[in-house]
């Protein structure tokens, strides 16, 4: 009975802080990587020896060493980064890139570097598109699930403009929807009552810039956070204005907000269309994607799981919760 013979090649990463981030602490990261290489990975020194029966197997690894290296420039890899590569490269279920090429996502420069020095960059090709988009359109609206950038992104791109001068003031806002609790029964003032809904702004806000420039930027009004219904009856000039949660905004608040934009201004609009905490049918930001979809100045980026950038187990819960209304559902019309 003939053997079957194993090949190998040594592939060397001449820099040594990527080939650590890519093996992980303790080497971590390296079964995962075989699971979706297909082949056997043994690091030494700063290589690793690739084992494999097919030859073609080894070839696609070193490429895809290869393409990983020009993608590395100084991120903090993470498995999700060396997995969406891969898919990028060899999957065959091509994404929609809006004409974006695969060398154009992976040499793309980093967008901002954060005050603890990290750098950002897109790690999807819709975080991409959504980039370009919030740079260069008058009004981004993004829809998709939790995890996915929408809101950190956003908030990034808009720290970048405000410190390079390019626009005077950021703009956040979200509604205060009662979700479960009820305002009146929260403890303080009315700045106070609606902070709680305002929190995950202010995280990604101390997450790009740190809290004593964030303060500091509030104080000198540059930066103002505020609940949707201050922003009735403003024109804003010469800013950048972030509504963030809209699936919970109906299509009478949408029309409001977006009718603030002034001169020099730009506009981002997110949320999750299957997340919203109205009552069916209120809820306006599906009804806004057919009203604004033909209008030059506006451009719509939908996320999908496959962008979820957060712990690997939010996609599991997500599909999960998919499967779960899939079956429901199923059962039913199955019943009626």
């Amino acid at each position: 009975m003939n053997k079957t013979k194993i090949i190998q090649e040594q592939y060397v990463f001449e820099n040594l802080k990527l080939f650590h981030f890519i093996c992980g602490i303790s080497d971590q990261n390296i079964l995962e990587l075989e699971k979706f290489l297909e082949v056997e990975l043994i690091p030494r020194g700063n290589s690793f020896i690739i084992r494999s029966e097919e030859p073609k197997k080894i070839e696609k690894t070193v490429h895809f060493f290869n393409k990983l290296r020009d993608y590395y420039q100084d991120r903090q890899l993470e498995v999700f980064d060396t997995k969406y590569l891969y898919k990028v490269l060899f999957s065959e279920e091509k994404e929609s890139t809006n004409q974006i090429s695969n060398h154009e996502f992976i040499e793309q420069e980093k967008l901002f570097v954060t005050y603890r020095g990290k750098p950002i960059f897109a790690k999807t090709i819709n975080q991409f598109n959504y980039i370009k988009s919030l740079l260069h359109y008058s009004i981004t609206i993004a829809t998709g699930p939790a995890g996915t950038g929408k809101t950190f992104l956003a908030v990034v791109v808009a720290s970048k403009l405000l410190l390079k001068g390019e626009i005077e003031r950021l703009i956040i806002t979200r509604p205060a929807v009662e979700a479960g609790e009820n305002l009146g029964f929260l403890p303080g003032d009315m700045v106070q009552k609606v902070d709680p809904y305002l929190r995950p702004i202010y995280d990604s806000l101390f997450e790009s810039l740190g809290v004593e420039k964030t303060n500091q930027l509030i104080q000198l009004n540059k930066i103002e956070v505020a609940p949707l219904a201050y922003m009735r009856g403003r024109t804003l000039n010469d800013s950048m204005i972030i509504l963030d949660e809209a699936q919970n905004c109906t299509l009478s608040q949408l029309k409001m907000f977006l009718t603030r934009i002034g001169r020099n201004s730009r506009m981002c609009i997110s949320g999750d269309i299957t997340q919203t905490d109205l009552k069916p049918g209120q809820s306006g930001l599906s009804k806004l994607l057919k009203i604004l979809k033909h209008i030059e100045e506006v451009n719509i980026i939908e996320f999908n799981k496959n962008d979820i950038v957060r712990n690997p187990i939010v996609e599991k819960i997500i599909h999960a919760f998919e499967e779960y209304e899939k079956n429901t559902q199923n059962f039913s019309r199955s019943t009626s």
